[in-house]
Formats: structure tokens, sequence, C-alpha cells
């Protein structure tokens, strides 16, 4: 059993998994990098703690840190979130020998499914059905050529420890192996320091399907049903909804009973999610992801149930509350991902200060968000801002329920893929449901008709009035001190070093520092001078 769960993410993810804590009566304790000390997540966290810099690998991927932090903030349990250390069978190993408790599957099912040969290999000794490919890694180019052949062309390699697109080529004849057998290999291995290659037969126009699962520490596992999750940009998914509009009765029985042949056979635990291929109406499995997805509010919305919530009480040891037969879909979902991109521009990350900022609502409508009003996006991260879900009683009324949705969603200052979601859920094709993951490059119409997107919006130095309410640091841990408004604006502080400080900030004497000697300690204060971390 555990009362403090540390939350080892940052922005919609983060505020998900805190929700869900304090429904559960949990404690919930952020961690937070440099370029995040102003962050959602961080303000609504029941304590915070500084990681490192700004980038990655000094913050959200640190593992000594993190589990430092946990052992300091008192909590036994480590939500990782997806992304990051999410599907990292070290990490979830240190949380074990810190005496933890890692939220999700043990580190020995990661490493059982973590590369895709070995998770297809699984997936056929239990009967589920895989894509015609090899079963063991490439051994160099030669062999690529041999069986590119024995499978006639196009094929697909692919990185042995890949997702997300990153090391796959498609070659289409003899003349292309060799370059793109090379180049993946390089991809692979600056991806995910594994150069290891496999090769499958290529599926022209597929739908990509996709199977929840949830196991507990008891040994039972159940199927909530499936996703399609087809529109995507750069093999990442952009929309994604909950059921298939192709998936029969029938089939939605089949899917999930291999899905929990699969799980069981690997002992999973946790939240998890199969992937499929769907062509000519045959499935083939793909690989699973060991973690909660960014889709998992489509699987919520029309079963009913908390997915993160599940991932919690099953890491205190409760049994699945419900069986396989007592799960039954209630109506249509959509989720729209909330993107920082220029549709324009190849969905090229967009930066900027968001200034108008207001969610929309109504009944079936939810928004999980990571941002706020004022929010500079931080460039170090996933361009996702947040999600937008609606719920129907048919996809019909789900459709144009998402349509006003998108309509009153007000996020100016940046550019985001919310017209490119207007004009996908208006397309006669998307709406009749006849849809593969080639649905962008077959409509490029679709982009080319988007208006161009206006200039980002940066924080000018007086946008912002001194503030009531001052956020400071004391030894990498946030505490928020609240004083009178005539005391608040006399406050001047040094927020950087020397040598970091813009000139202008610089430039003026030292005042004291009225929230430290609040505090008694050395801090930072971010409360009439925020417009300087932002910048």
């Amino acid at each position: 059993m555990f009362n403090t769960v540390l939350v080892a993410n940052r922005g919609e993810i983060a505020l998900r998994v805190m929700r869900a804590c304090r429904e559960l009566g949990l404690r919930a304790v952020a961690v937070y990098s440099e370029a995040d000390r102003d962050a959602p997540h961080v303000k609504y966290a029941d304590a915070a703690y500084l990681l490192g810099g700004a980038a990655p690998a000094e913050s959200y991927l640190n593992i000594e840190r993190i589990i430092e932090v946990a052992q300091q903030a008192g909590a036994e349990a480590i939500h990782p979130g997806y992304g990051f250390l999410s599907e990292n069978s070290d990490f979830a190993r240190a949380v074990r020998a810190a005496n933890l408790i890692f939220v999700g599957p043990t580190p020995e099912t990661m490493d059982a499914v973590s590369g895709k040969v070995a998770a297809r290999n699984a997936a056929r000794a239990v009967d589920v059905p895989v894509v015609p490919g090899t079963l063991e890694p490439l051994k160099d180019v030669n062999e690529a050529y041999h069986i590119a052949e024995s499978f006639r062309y196009p094929v697909a390699i692919k990185a042995v420890g890949g997702g997300g697109g990153r090391g796959l080529r498609v070659v289409r004849s003899p003349d292309e192996i060799k370059t793109a057998f090379e180049s993946a290999r390089r991809e692979a291995e600056l991806s995910f320091k594994n150069s290891e290659l496999y090769m499958e037969k290529y599926l022209a126009n597929p739908r990509h399907i996709e199977v929840q699962v949830l196991g507990d520490l008891h040994g039972n596992v159940v199927a909530i049903g499936e996703r399609d999750c087809s529109i995507q940009r750069r093999h990442q998914k952009l929309i994604e909804e909950c059921p298939s509009p192709v998936v029969t009765p029938e089939q939605r029985i089949e899917l999930q009973a291999a899905a929990v042949r699969f799980a069981k056979s690997v002992g999973y635990i946790g939240a998890g999610t199969l992937e499929f291929l769907y062509e000519n109406e045959y499935f083939y499995f793909l690989e699973l992801n060991s973690r909660i997805q960014v889709e998992h509010p489509v699987t919520e919305m029309v079963y009913g149930i908390d997915l993160v919530k599940m991932q919690l009480r099953i890491a205190q040891g409760e049994p699945l509350p419900f069986t396989q037969e007592d799960l039954t879909p209630r109506g249509h979902a959509i989720e729209c991902r909330i993107n920082a991109e220029d549709p324009t521009a190849g969905f090229r990350p967009a930066l900027g200060t968001i200034t108008e900022y207001q969610e929309p609502a109504g009944f079936g409508v939810r928004v999980d968000s990571g941002v706020r009003p004022n929010y500079t996006i931080p460039q170090f991260y996933d361009s996702m801002l947040g999600k937008l879900i609606a719920w129907g009683n048919t996809r019909t009324e789900a459709l144009a329920r998402m349509r006003r949705a998108l309509d009153d969603y007000v996020l100016e200052g940046v550019t985001t893929v919310i017209p490119f979601h207007k004009a996908v859920l208006n397309h006669p094709t998307f709406i009749a449901g006849d849809i593969s993951v080639n649905f962008i490059p077959n409509y490029p119409e679709l982009i080319e008709q988007l208006p161009t997107p206006p200039a980002p919006t940066l924080l000018a130095e007086d946008d912002e009035a001194p503030a009531r309410t001052f956020t400071v640091e004391v030894n990498g841990r946030q505490f928020t001190v609240r004083l009178p408004r005539r005391i608040a604006s006399r406050c001047r502080t040094v927020l950087r070093p020397p040598e970091r400080q813009p000139a202008s900030h610089a430039a003026r004497p030292a005042q004291p520092n009225l929230a430290a000697m609040l505090m008694g300690s050395s801090v930072r204060c971010r409360g009439c001078c925020a417009r300087y971390v932002r910048r």
C-alpha cells in the first residue's frame, strides 16, 4: 500500500495522474525542470521538486535524481505517465531496488515485449497473428536482399527497438535495399542505441487498430475494446476514436481474446496496449506498449472506466473489480490531439506564448490539457499541448460535438493543428469512416487549403501586473507565499545569476528579497518578475 505518488512526468499526463491520485485520497508529488517552473502540473501538485536543467537528460530522464526526489518527498510509489521513462525497464528496476512501487508492469515483462522481434515471437507462441516477417534480427544487407525476395515487394525494414516511425524504411524494389538498410540502421542506433533491424511484409493501406488491456497482480486480465488510430502524420497519431468504425462485434471478441492471451502469456500488470494493423478484414499484431496511452480517454468515455485510477488501484494490490463479461461499450468517442504544430509546414513544431486560452465545455466534452493563458511553450519537449475528447451516443453525434468543441476552443498566440482537425472532421471520406494510415498523403488538399498561420506571440515585459501570490523555491522545492498587493508591489528580486540575467534587469539595483526574508532562506522569487522567467 502507498499514500504518496511521485509523478515522473510533465504536462497534461502529469495533471491527469495527479487528479486520479486526489480522487483516491493519495498525495501527489510533482517534479519539474528549469523550463517547467511555471507549468500547471507544478502548481497543482501537493508538493513540487526541481529535477535539474531544461533538457530531458538533465531532468525527466534522470533516473538517479527522480528516485532521490521520491525518497526526499516521502513517496512510496512512482507513476511514469507516458513517454520519457515509462517503458524503460532499467528505471523500473531502479524504482524496485529503492523499495518503491513502480506503477506499471514489471521490468521483466517490459524486457519481454520491448523488442519488436521478441514481441512478435511471443505473439506467435499464443496464436496471435503477426505480419509475415523475420523472427530474428537481420544479420546483414545480404540477408535483407534474400528475405525481401521471399516476401515479395514492398517490404518494411524496421528498428528492433523502435517506434514512432523512427528506423522505419519502406522498400519497393531491390535497388532500394542497400540505402534503406544503412539509413534505418543509422537512425535506429541514434534513436534507440540499438542498431538491430528486422523485416516484414509491408501492408500498403492498413488501418491502425489497438486494444486496451488491464492486468492485476492476481493473474486477471481483461481487454477493454479497441481504438482506431489511423489518422497519422509521420507514423504518429493525430485523431483517435473508440470503437473503430469497421470492427464488427464478432471481430471485437476475437481481437480482445487475442490481446488477453498475449498479455497473460507475458504476465502483464497494469494498463497496456496491443497495436494491430488491419487490412482486407485481417488483423496483424505489431507491438505491445507497456504504459498508459495518450489516447486512453476515448476508451474511458465509451466504457466508463478510469484507467489511470485502475493503474493505481492495481499497484496497490487490488484485484480487477470487473470481468470481461462486464465490459460493454456505450456510444462513441473521438480524440483530437491539440499539438503546437504548423500543418502547412509538414507539421513542424511551433513555439510561442499562449495569449488567449479558453477550453470548450458542455455535455460530452472533455479537455486534458497541460497549458494556460500566458504559458510559453518550452522548446525541449513534445509539441502536444493537450487533448480534446468528444463523446456521443453515435459516431455521427460525436463528430458533430467535436466540430462544435473545436469551434469553441480558443487558443491564440501559437500555431496549432486545430484548423487541420476541423478540415478532417468535415471531409466526406473521414465522415464515412473509410480511412487508413495513408489518409493525410491521400488527401493533400486538406493541408493545402488551410490558412497561413499567424506569427507566434511572445510576452512583452510590461504584460503582467504585480501579483499577490509569489512562488518561491527552497532547496529545489516550490512553496507559495501570499502577500497583500501593497507589499507585493515592492518586491524586485534578482531571479538569475548575473551572467544569465537580461541586461535591463541586471542593471537595476538588487532590492531585498521579501519572500526570502519571510522564509528565512535563500530562494528564487517569481511574482512580480515572472515575465523574465518566461522569456
